[in-house]
């Protein structure tokens, strides 16, 4: 039997300097960020840390990698995507989404969102 687990952060939110526009680089944004990480849990042994994803580990890395300036999302969700995979090469699937809270594009609120996936 294959049992699939997922473990995921949801909703970390995070300020950092990544935007294209000098200011946003200057001033930071708000970003929202989750990750998904699936892998074959097997059938026994759950109580090991070492046979699942560490969702410390996924925080660390969340902030680490949003803590320099950047101009894209793009590039800070690729270097999340791979510093995952490196550190739980494991993983059968993983996916990184990245929101960033009032763009500066004006006009009602909203949000733009970039989103990359790994799939074995």
């Amino acid at each position: 039997m294959k049992i699939l687990q997922t473990v995921s952060l949801e909703d970390v939110r995070v300020f950092a300097p990544i935007g294209f526009y000098e200011e946003e680089q200057m001033l930071g944004n708000e970003f929202i960020v989750q990750i998904q990480v699936s892998f074959d849990a097997g059938i026994d042994d759950h109580e090991n840390l070492e046979k699942t994803v560490n969702y410390e580990i996924l925080y660390q890395i969340i902030h680490q990698v949003m803590k320099p300036k950047r101009k894209l999302l793009e590039s800070a969700a690729h270097e999340i995507l791979q510093a995952v995979h490196k550190q739980f090469s494991f993983a059968k699937q993983i996916d990184v989404a990245i929101k960033k809270l009032n763009p500066p594009f004006g006009g009602d609120f909203a949000h733009s969102k970039v989103s990359v996936q790994y799939i074995l």
